[in-house]
């Protein structure tokens, strides 16, 4: 009865078996303030409790997102049972802790006194894993939760920690003390199962990620003032006011239209904004681009009608509008983007299709959370079918080069010599490739200054220096004076030259081009054409959700037709237009990055004066002192990352919450460097949800080879402790440790195992899912970029790279897509085909 005592002192807001539905509900809304401000996750409390106070929060609650139209609204479908576990589990990762004894400070007190259900963190998480979370073993996770709500359930997953000496001796996992909750999920950490360690890294994450990026009406969260983060730039806030203000004098001139609406706003065909279908055709039509709509139907068979609006459903066959061009591209980050502006500059008429949605500088909310939901595939939420890696890609207009952090570095020689020479890829060997790479430069305005270096990348050059390790200042799409830490949740002032400040502001200009956002790609449309050995694409039917809500399916009939969605989307589209080439979707290779950190307390160090862990060019310094170059290439680069509090919560270890509390407490001044690795294994995708990708034994060694590297590269830089992400939280006070023990920690840590979520792996460089070869059997595309299955079907993205890069893609993917987009030209006057359209 202890234990059932303290659960209930620790985890005073779960249900307990004496408390009825409405007496909990009234005291959860009661005692949750952050609740009434919450923006970014409704919730759904339908399925425990029906009372007045439950449907006018409910009520009040979709009001403030509808107002706002920024965050999406998110129910949760977890039953009662599932929700008191992840209450329990929330509560156990993030308790409510009393310092009071330790400081006086209000803003610590409150961050230490708030548990993540007086936040109303499992709620959100219930949303999140409802609506949001598309991985396939989400099953898994539901089933689990559901397991721990029943005693049985919980013996069998926590064993005889989950067993008392006093009646009724087996208890569930809401039912354990917050000690028993916190040592169980430690031994999941680290333990011999699998699927034990798997459920424990996927509460954490989104435990995590959702307490830390989760705003209130005020765009504030409980814990930022606490561990020194300002939230959005505060120069963006400022731009926001001074905009506004200065709009309301002249709404007339351009240069206030580009800021309020973005560079592309003229070309952007937003399905979701105009009000009617009308409205639609006549936009397209006046861009320059022959639109036919179906005709009604007059006999509706009651079977096919939409529930929404009694009418017949548009298909692939019967689609609600046919839109006409020269080239139709599939996605408009650095691929895609590049093969559009060069075709519309050539003068042909080009449409690209964009599953993400445009957000223009003034539109950015520089929140973490939303911007991951919003600006991210799959909203930030993905990883390997087995959890080991954890993925970031972009999905919005501009791609990856929307929230990519500026590294924009050439195809390394010993690569392009690779490709050239054991791939027989010629072209990397060309002169026409180095035209490439020079024209792509110099269109992003990539340049090497620095005028001042933000807090992480001082230390790796610090460290560095000390060391005499080799460090290079990395060549950026941003000027030198591009201070900023938050480009990878949008930029706010267009100073990064992403695709969405160059090819597509290209396409635009030109008049030959629209951008159609929100719009996904459900097949490439081919057909065997007569006297024809293979058959010819035509076009791409897609899908989008109209201003009613509908969602309607469009073909659009073209010349040429490129597909350019990423090395994770490109595979599965193709797979699903009938393509059958044994190499689509195979030899993904991930460049797979592991972390360390190092905390440097205030005033610690005067090269890095008052400067903030999040703030400063995300990337400015590289060290390739584990790269070896001059035997495989196929080492390691050390670099540094952006990570908000979010990013940064999911990735440090985890011993217990008072412990996970004062590591955030330091997050502001804790420097984190990471060894990124050119993979020589690979892994396949299976599904838009299924990418199967384990770290071989070889590449783990590189990993482990330059951790130890970025341990040694912080101490050297001063840092006072020094650690890795390996679950088990090991540290080491570098100051008061003497030689010996510093160098044993090094080794011993570098040493430990990475795979098997032992260790979180991170990427967010995709590529080689299609890979560009000179024959069928080996490849998915041919040297042009051009399918081997289909006439007139090109890639331009990552996908085609023949092997890992080994560096941050995006100037290689433009340099390549740049030389598809020339064969594509090639292609187009060779069949003479320009239009010119009425």
């Amino acid at each position: 009865m202890d234990e059932q005592k303290s659960a209930r002192k620790h985890h005073s807001l779960r249900v307990s078996s004496e408390m009825d539905e409405k007496q909990y509900l009234q005291e959860y809304l009661t005692d949750t303030e952050y609740l009434a401000g919450c923006r970014d996750i409704k919730i759904n409390i339908a399925n425990v409790g029906t009372s007045s106070t439950a449907d006018q929060a409910m009520k009040e609650e979709k009001s403030r997102n509808d107002n706002n139209n920024v965050f999406n609204i998110y129910e949760s479908s977890l039953s009662r049972r599932q929700m008191d576990t992840l209450i329990a589990v929330s509560d156990a990762f993030l308790p409510s802790v009393d310092v009071s004894d330790l400081t006086a400070d209000e803003s610590l007190l409150k961050f230490y006194a708030t548990s993540a259900s007086m936040a109303a963190t499992p709620q959100r998480l219930g949303g999140m894993i409802s609506e949001r979370l598309k991985h396939p073993k989400k099953w898994l996770l539901k089933v689990a939760l559901w397991a721990l709500s029943t005693w049985f359930g919980t013996f069998v997953m926590c064993g005889i920690a989950s067993v008392s000496t006093t009646f009724p001796y087996f208890h569930s996992f809401p039912n354990l003390s917050h000690q028993r909750r916190q040592e169980i999920l430690n031994s999941w950490s680290q333990s011999y199962f699998f699927l034990l360690r798997l459920l424990y890294w996927s509460l954490k994450l989104l435990t995590f990620l959702v307490f830390f990026t989760q705003v209130d009406s005020k765009d504030h969260n409980v814990s930022w003032k606490a561990i020194g983060y300002t939230g959005p730039d505060p120069d963006f806030k400022v731009q926001n006011t001074t905009t506004a203000a200065t709009t309301k004098l002249d709404e007339q001139q351009q240069q206030q239209q580009e800021i309020l609406f973005g560079p592309l706003s003229s070309g952007i065909v937003d399905f979701k904004t105009l009000p009617h279908d009308l409205t639609l055709i006549n936009t397209l039509k006046r861009h320059g681009f022959p639109v036919k709509r179906r005709r009604p139907c007059t006999s509706i068979l009651p079977q096919e009608r939409s529930t929404h609006n009694n009418k017949v459903p548009s298909s692939i066959f019967d689609p609600f509008l046919k839109i006409r061009c020269d080239a139709v591209v599939v996605g408009s980050g650095s691929g895609g983007g590049v093969v559009a502006g060069l075709l519309a500059r050539a003068g042909y008429k080009v449409l690209v299709l964009e599953k993400g949605n445009y957000y223009a500088r003034n539109n950015l909310t520089l929140l973490e959370g939303p911007t991951l939901d919003q600006m991210y595939l799959s909203n930030g939420l993905m990883a390997t079918a087995d959890m080991d890696v954890l993925l970031l890609a972009g999905s919005t207009v501009g791609g990856g080069s929307t929230i990519n952090w500026s590294a924009s570095i050439p195809t390394p020689q010993h690569v392009r010599k690779e490709w050239c020479d054991e791939y027989e890829l010629e072209l990397f060997g060309s002169k026409l490739y180095e035209e490439a790479l020079d024209v792509v430069c110099k269109r992003m305005q990539v340049q090497s200054e620095i005028e001042e270096e933000g807090f992480n990348n001082a230390v790796l050059r610090k460290g560095c220096e000390e060391l005499g390790y080799p460090v290079d200042n990395i060549p950026r799409n941003a000027p030198s004076d591009h201070y900023c830490g938050w480009c990878c949740l949008g930029c706010k002032d267009g100073r990064k030259k992403g695709t969405s400040e160059t090819w597509l502001l290209d396409l635009v200009e030109s008049g030959n081009g629209v951008i159609l956002p929100g719009s996904e790609a459900v097949k490439v449309l081919h057909q065997r054409k007569s006297g024809r050995e293979r058959n010819t694409a035509t076009g791409v039917a897609f899908e989008f959700e109209n201003s009613k809500g509908d969602k309607e399916i469009c073909v659009v009939e073209s010349r040429v037709t490129v597909v350019a969605c990423g090395a994770l989307r490109t595979p599965t589209l193709l797979k699903r237009s009938g393509l059958r080439n044994p190499n689509i979707g195979k030899n993904l290779h991930l460049h797979p990055v592991a972390m360390a950190w190092g905390y440097f307390p205030d005033n610690s160090s005067s090269f890095l004066a008052e400067k903030k862990s999040y703030e400063g060019g995300i990337m400015t310094a590289m060290s390739t002192v584990a790269a070896d170059l001059k035997k495989s290439g196929y080492g390691t680069v050390i670099q540094t990352p952006a990570l908000h509090p979010g990013m940064f919560s999911i990735l440090m270890p985890w011993v217990s919450g008072k412990d996970m509390k004062d590591r955030m407490r330091r997050f502001s001044r804790t420097a984190h460097v990471f060894a990124l690795a050119r993979d020589q294994g690979s892994g396949t995708v299976n599904s838009d949800s299924e990418i199967r990708y384990s770290v071989e034994a070889r590449d783990e060694e590189k990993l482990r080879a330059g951790v130890e590297k970025v341990l040694r590269i912080l101490a050297a830089a001063g840092a006072e402790e020094i650690g890795t992400h390996h679950g088990k939280g090991k540290s080491i006070n570098v100051k008061s440790a003497s030689y010996h023990e510093l160098e044993r920690f090094v080794k011993e840590e570098s040493g430990r195992e990475m795979r098997g979520l032992r260790w979180p792996i991170c990427s967010a460089h995709q590529m080689g899912s299609c890979r560009m070869g000179v024959a069928a059997a080996t490849s998915a595309v041919n040297p042009m970029g051009e399918t081997w299955e289909v006439e007139g079907l090109f890639v331009a993205d990552t996908s085609v790279f023949p092997t890992a890069l080994g560096v941050n893609p995006m100037v290689t993917v433009q340099a390549i897509a740049y030389c598809t987009a020339l064969s594509v030209l090639q292609l187009l006057k060779r069949k003479k085909i320009k239009t010119t359209y009425i």
